[in-house]
């Protein structure tokens, strides 16, 4: 089992970078893929970004690709996504989620195949 904790969070001007971290416990964190997905006010929560537990395979959505860059180091629990260029329609709760996975370059843009989740940080991108 792990537990997940994103952070990095905040109020922002359109523009700007933000980077979010979800951080994990446990020891076998590499053998996890991770996914961010994002919660808009009075919208479905929707996929964003997805790593695979070795980093090697990464995939976004339309909406941030070239924009938004998902990473990990293993050494560190942790994954990222930096978010570049943000735009008042990022503003969003933004999860991330753990699935355990054999292959190194699988990554899930389902959420429904994720079995871990975080609490979820809040972005708020100001026109």
């Amino acid at each position: 089992q792990v537990q997940l904790v994103e952070s990095g969070g905040g109020l922002v001007q359109a523009g700007d970078s933000l980077r979010l971290s979800c951080a994990a416990s446990g020891r076998t964190f590499s053998s996890y893929a991770v996914g961010w997905f994002r919660r808009a006010p009075g919208k479905e929560r929707e996929f964003v970004a997805a790593i695979s537990k070795s980093g090697g395979g990464t995939y976004y959505s339309d909406s941030v690709k070239g924009r938004f860059t998902i990473s990990r180091d293993n050494a560190k629990n942790t994954v990222y996504l930096q978010m570049n260029s943000l735009k008042p329609e990022d503003t969003a709760v933004y999860y991330c989620a753990a699935v355990v996975t054999g292959s190194g370059t699988t990554y899930y843009t389902g959420e429904g195949v994720y079995d871990y989740w975080g609490q979820g940080t809040q972005v708020t991108v100001s026109s």
